[in-house]
């Protein structure tokens, strides 16, 4: 029913009131406004479709060909390509989310975009990773990289989300000085025990496992990990036992349990060092074990142990830091003591290098730096030390990561009930990331 020319309306107080059509004139109720919401609706309307548009030909543009693996689906529900129906799909949560991906291009500011939910990944976010690395090693055309940046700057400067939760890492003090070092291992692990243990095995393991076969559950593979350690370091009943950066504790109740050695742990975190005493105490193994809040660089010269350990610490040591590093290894060795070194190294050093800082650096692991493993070997032997055994486990950390990303999404709402969307986020972008970076190698 279209509106008349002129429209009375009641007042509140029951008085007639006649009101033109005349645009100085605006009324809380009736036909006027509704005509008035009708064009702005119009208006809307155009600005949607064109918003579309623009975000459909970014996506043809740099999607090119378009991908078979997973669709985009649009905020008003468009998909693309159209008539997909992929169990992965990235989900673009308003008009500005292209832009807020895109500008500027780099890999912070894609996982940002993902943190603040300007877009969400539903399925397989390692899919989605492998492709945005493809596309990002890719090589435009200057007209292609212009098209792009036209219509990026189009779309409106929006976001769906706030920015309540974790934070960028923003360290203090000189790199890998003792504070420092502290203040990034806290920025990484102070987050409560519980939530780790959603996605680790029973044990705590916060490192690879080591899978007999793909098929191997998450807690058979950390025992058999757990035990490997042990046998390369040789371990026998009454020696002692080193670990520098040791977690939860996982391997020093292993190794004093299974192995009769006395074994003492090192974290520079100190709800880790609660948590894996605790451990320790209901295994009834306190007088054979124990953990303590210290610094490698702070172990009394004195001090002498049988075997020395350190699994996943050595990212955190920084390549300057290596000599000192191996030198405080071996003067804490008798000769003959043993030294197993885990740590996740650099391909060769004529690799392509990522520009940029990395999401993992500025939200996982600040300060983590990754060196080849010729320079590992080369400083190690500078220090004295004999290299006796060498094994790369780079398949196995991506079948950890596989299946810590797995228990992660499925354990979502209890996730939450212990840490914010954002860091639950964060986690599930890393550890599929690192799982395609293990796979690629």
């Amino acid at each position: 029913m279209r509106c008349p020319r002129d429209v009375y309306l009641l007042s509140a107080a029951g008085n007639l009131m006649h009101a033109s059509n005349s645009k100085n004139q605006f009324f809380a109720g009736g036909c006027i406004v509704t005509m008035r919401t009708e064009l702005q609706e119009r208006r809307n309307g155009e600005q949607e479709r064109e918003y579309v548009e623009i975000t459909l030909r970014i996506l043809k543009t740099i999607l090119d060909p378009p991908p078979k693996e997973f669709c985009v689906r649009l905020w008003n529900g468009t998909l693309w390509p159209e008539g997909s129906r992929g169990a992965t799909a990235i989900v673009l949560k308003h008009p500005g989310a292209l832009r807020n991906m895109l500008s500027p291009p780099s890999e912070v500011g894609l996982g940002e975009a993902y943190l603040r939910d300007d877009f969400d990944i539903e399925g397989d976010v390692e899919t989605v990773i492998r492709y945005a690395v493809r596309l990002q090693d890719s090589v435009w055309t200057w007209v292609k990289k212009g098209a792009v940046v036209r219509d990026v700057a189009r779309l409106p400067e929006a976001s769906s989300g706030d920015e309540v939760g974790r934070r960028m890492a923003s360290l203090a003090g000189e790199r890998h000085s003792i504070d420092r070092d502290r203040e990034a291992v806290t920025y990484h692990y102070d987050l409560p025990t519980e939530f780790y243990r959603l996605f680790l095995d029973t044990q705590m393991v916060y490192s690879c496992a080591y899978f007999h076969s793909d098929a191997e559950n998450l807690d058979a593979a950390q025992t058999h990990k757990l035990d490997l350690l042990c046998r390369k370091l040789r371990l026998v009943p009454g020696e002692s036992m080193l670990d520098i950066g040791c977690g939860w504790g996982s391997l020093l109740i292993h190794a004093a349990r299974e192995y009769g050695v006395d074994a003492t742990g090192m974290t520079l975190s100190r709800p880790q060092a609660q948590w894996g005493n605790e451990r320790i105490a209901q295994a009834g193994l306190s007088h054979r074990a124990r953990i303590v809040v210290q610094d490698y660089r702070q172990v009394p010269c004195n001090m002498q142990y049988d075997a020395l350990v350190s699994v996943g610490m050595f990212e955190h040591v920084g390549a300057r830091m290596l000599p000192q590093y191996f030198a405080i290894a071996f003067s804490l060795l008798p000769p003959g003591g043993r030294f197993l070194n885990h740590g996740i190294s650099l391909g060769p050093p004529g690799d392509k290098k990522r520009k940029g800082r990395s999401f993992s650096d500025a939200y996982v692991f600040p300060d983590g730096e990754l060196v080849p493993i010729s320079t590992t070997l080369r400083v190690a032997e500078e220090a004295g030390f004999e290299v006796r055994d060498v094994e790369s486990l780079r398949e196995h950390y991506a079948l950890t990561l596989r299946h810590w990303v797995s228990r992660i999404e499925e354990r979502y709402q209890q996730a939450r009930q212990h840490v914010d969307e954002r860091t639950y986020r964060v986690w599930r972008l890393f550890m599929a990331g690192g799982a395609h970076s293990f796979t690629c190698g």
